[in-house]
């Protein structure tokens, strides 16, 4: 088992015949997984849209946003049963790649002022930049003992 401390929180990742990742805030609070965070963040990305303009940029953005949320959560849920840590690894970057890309379509979707609920869109960017960190210093850590 390796344990990670960023930001005073702790990362978890152990490999056995499955494959687990654990992010926990502190030892005294209930274990929140990045699968659960993911999959949260996924959701809200379905109820934002519904905020969206209906013009041509923020269907596009819309529908993007979606996906790579989606896939980001999807792509998580696959590394957990990696049959190696390469694959684990592996898995891992593609969430990370596409958690960052979601990061930039809520950045796009900020800039253009396409969104009539601008709480649940600064929610989204904070939900996703802190994603983004956690899964970088993931993929770090799984490459370095590759």
């Amino acid at each position: 088992m390796l344990c990670v401390m960023f930001e005073s929180c702790f990362f978890l990742v152990a490999w056995s015949s499955l494959l687990c990742f654990r992010f926990v805030k502190s030892k005294h609070m209930k274990a929140n997984s990045l699968e659960e965070r993911l999959v949260r963040f996924a959701s809200d990305c379905v109820v934002l849209q519904k905020y969206l303009s209906t013009n041509d940029a923020g269907l596009y953005y819309g529908k993007q946003l979606i996906r790579s949320a989606g896939s980001a959560a999807l792509n998580y849920g696959e590394s957990q049963g990696a049959e190696s840590r390469r694959d684990f690894g592996h898995k891992l970057s593609i969430c990370l790649k596409e958690s960052r890309e979601s990061l930039n379509n809520l950045k796009i979707i900020q800039l253009s002022n396409l969104c009539a609920n601008q709480e649940l869109l600064s929610n989204n960017l904070k939900e996703c930049n802190e994603l983004v960190s956690m899964l970088v210093v993931a993929v770090k850590k799984v490459k370095s003992l590759q």
